[in-house]
């Protein structure tokens, strides 16, 4: 029998051999040093048959969400020094319910990037193709899950940073409901957007790790909770409606491989399959950055270097920098009606659009990312970069479910799908997922 200690120390075994010499991958910031004994206590409530839902499952966790004692960085110097006072409301459950911590992984710093390259602390890699780049934000919890240094990962979304680092790296990422999810201890970029979600090999460790963390939660006002059944996940839904969505996307061949995961399954499962156009999608990169801008703006006036950590603008990164700078300016009074509230007006058109197309159909189906990644140090323009959250930050603004599963490869690099449900709707969408994954 695999004791959950064992099983830790060969994870500890591969995350030394390849995460932190030579050639490393770089997906861990921090190591759990009370793991091992945390371990054995597990491994006795197990003898005991007294342990909870997680236990002998190994989570690491995105170095923004705040576990007691230990260094919630958010991968920037502003915060290197900072020791958690407090356990955020999902690492409490996790602990309940038995779930190991192993570590805190890497990340764009406080979520500002696309790719893993924006750490203070060094790029992160990809582990199935070592010179591109993982994807965003969450790069350090889909990279560990994808080398197999964990089970799962919690990552944090505000515009797919999830979901596109799960497509770059062939592993499974669930952007839950907004309000699903307590936010209570995330360190936030975006407050109206961001949603903790889990990262996992499969579809039946992201439901379980997602069922024990979404229960309600008094401390987030946000949080309304949502439940489902894991036994039902298995059931497949038959004729469904499926939208697949008219996007142009930059690279062909991804958009062939999806088409024909989805004719298969169509045939299958006798599911019909529609072409959906969406017509405020073009608009949604437009309309989420300057909310993104001017949330993230507010959330790091208290990085004041006076309570604790340094001052931000003196130690931070460019991509932070360039995003303080512009949610200053667009907060100012001269400009806020002409771009942060004419943005919320378009993403309330957003919603509405979505809440209509689901009065059609069961799921919506796209390429989550539209291009392959780019290769780690290459020069690419901002309105490329952009390209990345093109299909993945609509779902964030209209507060909808949406998973990327892996679905096939080019030249070697992970493919992922993208479905994406009405907002809590993750039984459904849990079972469409798994429809593919069989």
């Amino acid at each position: 029998m695999v004791t959950t200690l064992s099983k830790l120390q060969n994870y500890f075994s591969e995350i030394e051999k390849n995460d932190k010499k030579g050639n490393k991958i770089n997906a861990f910031l921090q190591l759990n040093p009370h793991a091992i004994d945390e371990a054995k206590k597990i491994d006795e409530k197990i003898k005991k048959r007294k342990a909870g839902k997680l236990a002998g499952k190994i989570i690491a966790i995105k170095a923004n969400i705040n576990i007691f004692g230990m260094n919630a960085s958010c991968a920037s110097k502003t915060l290197e020094d900072y020791k958690s006072p407090y356990d955020a409301s999902v690492i409490e459950t996790i602990k309940r319910e038995d779930g190991l911590i192993i570590g805190f992984t890497n990340m764009d710093e406080f979520a500002c990037g696309w790719s893993g390259e924006t750490s203070a602390f060094g790029v992160t890699k990809n582990p199935k193709s070592l010179e591109f780049v993982p994807g965003g934000s969450s790069s350090g919890s889909a990279a560990a899950v994808s080398a197999d240094f964990c089970d799962i990962a919690l990552g944090s979304d505000t515009g797919g940073s999830i979901r596109v680092p799960a497509s770059h790296c062939g592993v499974v990422g669930l952007k839950p409901s907004y309000g699903a999810v307590s936010r209570y201890g995330l360190i936030d970029m975006s407050m109206s957007l961001d949603q903790i979600g889990p990262i996992a090999k499969n579809i039946s460790d992201c439901a379980l790790l997602f069922s024990i963390i979404s229960e309600k939660d008094e401390n987030d006002a946000t949080n309304i909770g949502s439940k489902i059944n894991l036994k039902e996940i298995e059931k497949i839904s038959p004729n469904l409606k499926v939208g697949i969505l008219d996007f142009k996307i930059h690279d062909q061949q991804i958009q062939k491989i999806i088409d024909e995961n989805i004719s298969k399954a169509a045939k299958k499962y006798k599911w019909k399959i529609e072409k959906v156009k969406l017509d405020y999608i073009d608009f949604a990169v437009a309309t989420y950055f300057p909310i993104v801008y001017v949330e993230f703006f507010s959330a790091t006036r208290r990085f004041d270097g006076r309570r604790y950590g340094k001052r931000i603008e003196e130690v931070c990164g460019s991509e932070v920098l360039r995003r303080i700078i512009g949610g200053s300016e667009i907060s100012k009074a001269e400009h806020a009606g002409r771009y942060y509230y004419l943005a919320l007006k378009a993403r309330k058109l957003i919603e509405e659009e979505f809440k209509k197309t689901f009065r059609k159909f069961d799921c919506i189906i796209c390429p989550t990312v539209p291009r392959l990644p780019h290769k780690i140090g290459e020069k690419i323009s901002i309105e490329q970069m952009f390209q990345y959250d093109a299909l993945t930050c609509p779902v964030n603004l209209s507060g909808d479910c949406a998973i990327s599963i892996p679905i096939g490869k080019i030249k070697n690099i992970p493919i992922g799908m993208q479905i994406i449900c009405e907002k809590f709707n993750e039984q459904k969408l849990f079972q469409i997922a798994r429809s593919f994954e069989k």
